[in-house]
């Protein structure tokens, strides 16, 4: 089996301008790219031109509307990384329904909590059937259980076994809901974002123009990102099938055992774009860098996205580093902010820059809110490095607001709004979660923090997730990368938030104890304080948290604070003196 081209001879490139999916399926089965899927030893599995995708889609649609399945109900589906889930999410468009993909299992353990997200979603989704992999048809059969509504659910073989019959299909037009996108900060009470088949178009034709990726004849994408997340869903499927781009895919899972072969596939496909959170990176160059190919050559990567949390500079320049000599160019870097609520993109940053720092003073910073320039850079006590994310993609408004709504100047810090064509109507079925972030002329309020910096965005993290310490305003990422730094854990084993003690809020750090002994322990957490301390001048309480439980996660496998702080208020979490105790997940 050969990976499909990387360009059509037969079919002219559009980039973007349709009015729906099903109409952009359509025409990119003229051609002869589709999409290919790789295991962890880099092996080509399955190979489906997109004419394929498209046939299959519809015999699953005509299955799902001879089944009595009305337009405009919705379909959980599950979402692997297999050609299942694009049976089932085209299928879906073609027939008329609303698929909602949801992830699969993240972690180590946390059964009874992901069968608590699937009861949460099914509600909230109003979901008439469940379908996925065969390994989750159990979860779903118990999940559905509860709800009535639910006529279908298991594996995919619950769709095959449907009778096709001769019916007309019916695909989502331009006016239509495309999907339902639950946002990846969803916990108790996950948030089911609205995504129109309007305002994915237009953030479909954003991203892949001059002012974001600017996609040519010939690209290729390559991803490893979870299709249930949006910057996998729209960043490595629409995207590309929009511009009728090959994908070439690894599942999650993969990528975390054998992070090397994302950019062997690269290499040997010679893959032009790209994306990964900052971990990614990281992972891909601990990993890698004892063990690169003789053979690796990464100059055809011309679009090496980062985005989907804050954005870890000296991570990127530690990749650069170890791959340039494989031909990467680190100016191939290109910093981007978005989120569900817009479908995915806001900012790009400027081609072929690569990645831009703006070094600030700590102390301003965190007193009066403002991103003034640091006297010395070198000084780690008093400096503090923010990535620029770029400019805000045409036909699209973006202000920095403060406390009292006023705008903000340069460097002032405040809230980040945003609103244009891309903005979600609201959630589903939510109109008081919706009106909550949401101004009646369109103003959507992201729940982030930055601020201006000649034009383009600096964003420097949650509002929810900022800790306040007698005035002073300290951001949770600076006291986990600065536990990093001092070799204390490895990145991502620490989560840092404030509790309310009564007497003033006080910093508590969440950390994975990979040590058993109680001496070890005390060591710990006396190093973790000590880190604290030195780089933040601040003092903290420390938990330590089993391995085996792991810190929780979003369902984008992004470190939840929110979670790890109500296992730490429910006693969950064990004193550095103590023995570790069973933590849900």
């Amino acid at each position: 089996m050969d990976p499909l081209p990387s360009r059509n001879t037969r079919l002219a490139q559009r980039r973007a301008g349709f009015a729906s999916a099903s109409e952009m399926l359509d025409y990119a089965a003229q051609g002869q790219t589709g999409i290919s899927f790789y295991n962890a030893k880099g092996e080509l599995l399955t190979a489906l031109a997109w004419r394929e995708v498209r046939e299959r889609a519809h015999v699953t649609a005509r299955k799902l509307i001879g089944a009595g399945f009305a337009v405009g109900e919705r379909l959980l589906i599950t979402a692997d990384t297999w050609p299942g889930f694009f049976d089932s999410f085209f299928g879906a468009q073609y027939a008329g329904l609303i698929p909602v993909p949801v992830s699969i299992p993240v972690g180590i353990g946390g059964k009874d909590a992901y069968l608590d997200q699937l009861r949460r979603q099914l509600a909230a989704s109003g979901a008439v059937a469940a379908v996925g992999i065969d390994d989750l048809a159990g979860f779903l059969a118990a999940a559905a259980g509860e709800y009535p509504a639910v006529r279908l659910h298991g594996g995919k073989g619950i769709l095959d076994a449907l009778p096709e019959k001769a019916v007309d299909l019916r695909p989502l037009g331009p006016g239509d809901l495309c999907y339902i996108q639950f946002s990846s900060g969803s916990t108790r009470h996950p948030h089911g974002v609205q995504i129109t088949q309007r305002a994915l178009m237009a953030n479909l034709a954003g991203m892949t123009g001059p002012a974001g990726l600017d996609v040519i004849p010939g690209d290729r994408a390559v991803s490893w990102l979870p299709l249930y997340h949006d910057m996998g869903l729209i960043g490595f499927l629409m995207a590309p099938l929009s511009c009728q781009l090959s994908i070439d895919y690894l599942t999650p899972r993969d990528f975390a055992r054998r992070p090397m072969q994302w950019l062997n596939v690269i290499s040997r496909n010679r893959g032009t774009i790209s994306y990964s959170p900052s971990f990614g990176y990281d992972l891909s160059t601990r990993r890698g860098v004892t063990q690169v190919p003789a053979g690796l050559d990464l100059s055809c990567w011309r679009r090496a996205g980062i985005g989907g949390d804050m954005i870890r500079p000296e991570v990127l320049n530690r990749f650069a580093d170890a791959f340039e000599p494989s031909g990467f160019d680190r100016k191939a870097f290109i910093p981007s902010y978005g989120m569900a609520e817009v479908c995915l993109a806001i900012t790009f940053s400027p081609k072929g820059v690569g990645v831009r720092t703006d070094v600030v003073d700590r102390v301003a910073l965190g007193k009066d809110q403002a991103a003034i320039p640091a006297a010395n850079p070198q000084d780690a006590q008093r400096a503090r490095s923010f990535v620029l994310c770029g400019r805000v993609l045409p036909g699209h408004l973006l202000e920095v607001r403060g406390p009292d709504g006023k705008l903000l100047a340069d460097r002032g810090v405040g809230r980040i709004f945003i609103k244009g064509p891309s903005v979600m109507p609201g959630y589903f079925g939510e109109p008081e979660a919706s009106r909550e972030v949401l101004s009646d002329d369109g103003w959507l309020d992201t729940g982030d923090l930055g601020y201006w910096l000649a034009g383009e965005i600096v964003v420097t993290g949650r509002a929810k997730d900022l800790i306040i310490i007698n005035g002073r305003n300290v951001w949770p990422q600076d006291i986990e990368w600065a536990i990093e730094a001092r070799g204390v854990v490895k990145s991502g084993d620490a989560a840092a938030f404030s509790i309310d003690t009564g007497a003033g809020e006080r910093v508590v750090v969440a950390v994975l104890a990979r040590v058993s002994g109680k001496e070890e322990r005390l060591a710990l957490a006396r190093d973790v304080a000590g880190a604290v301390r030195e780089a933040i001048a601040v003092d903290c309480d420390v938990a330590l948290v089993p391995p085996t439980s792991g810190l929780p996660m979003t369902t984008s496998g992004k470190l939840s604070r929110t979670r790890t702080k109500a296992n730490y208020l429910a006693g969950l979490y064990a004193a550095p003196a103590s023995p570790p105790k069973p933590v849900a997940a």
